[in-house]
């Protein structure tokens, strides 16, 4: 079978830049050959030089005018600061205006955004057991919405009292599982209709993969059926000590080698940050002003089996970098 061009699309990073300038940033993008959007629900961002935090619904509902592309997730969490009827509405109502564009990424949150509401943050079991059932309660809606029926759930974590969603899609978005770990991976191939990992070690990523297919498998579903979507961090820049200082001032969460799911506040993660080094990035985001070589990252993991990557550059020359790719980058690119 010949190659063929493989889907990459653009990580529009709302803790980075203001809206419309993330709405400029994603049509330049998608002219310039990147496929489609992916967007994180973010309430405020990771450090305050980051100084943004904009309302995804928001962002994907004004970029479905500007963009042709699909409009993704990546990831939002209807476990603290939302209940998962509110999160199957905006996601139905998203869908039903752009129809086929749309897929519904959830994760299981992280303190930073989550904290918010003042309710007691649980550990990572119950975190992830609040994603599963968050994702039980929105497919009952879609599913009786979709058959006009009302919808009931009492669980563990979630009531939902006799409801329907009375603008639906002629077919619900697909919803995907972000997973860091092989059981959550698992458990995902098992129940929603796709896997989303962001960037880290290739060796991690493929055992990962694995044990989502092998979940589908033990439900008697097709792997390949399945969307699997990355998100990459990379850092490029016309020079090598560009890119390393972008990286480093921009985006120290990529070279964080410690769990960073129960810090709360930007400034915290600040004091945090300034730790990170340049050989921290080593192995966990690519940091180099050689287009060719972030081509053979990417292709690694595309030769992985993902179906979508989502690059995300972490400077502030966004356009540039959209450019560069553009030419020397995403055309050498196959599946």
């Amino acid at each position: 079978m010949p190659p063929t061009s493989p889907h990459i699309g653009y990580a529009a990073m709302l803790e980075q830049f203001h809206p419309t300038e993330i709405i400029e940033l994603s049509t330049h993008a998608e002219r310039n050959g990147f496929a489609g959007t992916m967007a994180a629900d973010r309430f405020q961002p990771w450090v305050p030089r980051q100084g943004h935090a904009s309302f995804v619904w928001n962002v994907l509902g004004a970029l479905g005018q500007t963009t042709s592309g699909d409009l993704g997730t990546g990831m939002t969490v209807p476990t603290f600061r939302w209940h998962p009827a509110m999160v199957a509405q905006a996601s139905a109502t998203l869908e039903a205006m752009y129809p086929g564009r749309h897929w519904l990424g959830i994760g299981s949150g992280e303190a930073i955004d989550e904290h918010v509401t003042g309710a007691y943050w649980p550990e990572t079991a119950e975190r992830i057991n609040r994603m599963f059932e968050a994702v039980d309660v929105i497919n009952k809606l879609f599913t009786a919405s979709a058959a006009g029926r009302d919808a009931k759930h009492s669980g563990t974590f979630f009531k939902l009292e006799s409801s329907r969603l009375w603008t639906m899609p002629d077919a619900p978005p697909p919803i995907l599982v972000a997973t860091s770990g092989p059981v959550t991976a698992k458990r995902a191939g098992r129940v929603v209709d796709g896997l989303i990992v962001d960037g880290a070690p290739i060796e991690k990523i493929a055992a990962l993969l694995d044990r989502f297919d092998e979940g589908a498998r033990e439900v008697g579903k097709d792997p390949s059926r399945s969307l699997k979507v990355l998100r990459l961090h990379l850092s490029w820049a016309p020079t090598a000590g560009e890119a390393m200082t972008n990286a480093i001032t921009e985006w120290p969460n990529g070279g964080m080698r410690f769990p960073r799911s129960d810090i709360r506040s930007p400034f915290e993660f600040e004091q945090l940050a300034r730790l990170v080094r340049a050989e921290d990035f080593e192995g966990r985001m690519l940091v180099s002003e050689q287009p060719d070589a972030h081509r053979a990252h990417i292709q690694r993991y595309l030769d992985l089996g993902f179906d979508r990557i989502y690059l995300h550059n972490a400077g502030r020359n966004q356009r540039e970098w959209i450019d560069v790719f553009a030419r020397d980058v995403l055309p050498a690119l196959t599946r």
